[in-house]
């Protein structure tokens, strides 16, 4: 399975960051990435299909936060891990993020080699 990961963030270096840190993968054929610049992108992306298999979201985005739209997947498409990104790592956006669902909470700037084990995770999640 290769799995497709929707990233959510409205900074726009963003895609070419991930495509970047990705590019052995993306080469390899061992994950798709799709972009959201923020949450109700993302919600349209979600309901257009194919699924996705994970969702990384920044938490500070206009129109639908990354908690906001957390609370909304755990509704809708209960099964597909959220993993929030947030430069402001505090105890209390992680704690909110973790009791909302949330898959786990990645301080920026980005451990890549942590984002990779998570959607590792999610391509073979019994090995």
């Amino acid at each position: 399975m290769i799995p497709r990961i929707l990233v959510v963030d409205d900074e726009v270096d963003i895609p070419d960051l991930f495509r970047q840190r990705f590019r052995r993968e993306l080469k390899a054929g061992a994950v798709e990435l799709a972009f959201a610049a923020n949450g109700l992108e993302a919600i349209a992306c979600l309901q257009a299909g194919p699924p996705f298999d994970m969702i990384l979201t920044d938490v500070n985005m206009p129109e639908l936060d990354g908690l906001q739209l957390l609370d909304r997947v755990r509704q809708d498409w209960p099964t597909v891990p959220v993993v929030l990104v947030s430069a402001y790592s505090g105890q209390t956006n992680r704690e909110r993020a973790l009791s909302l669902g949330a898959r786990d909470f990645v301080a920026k700037p980005v451990d890549f080699r942590h984002l990779k084990t998570l959607v590792s995770d999610v391509s073979n999640p019994t090995g």
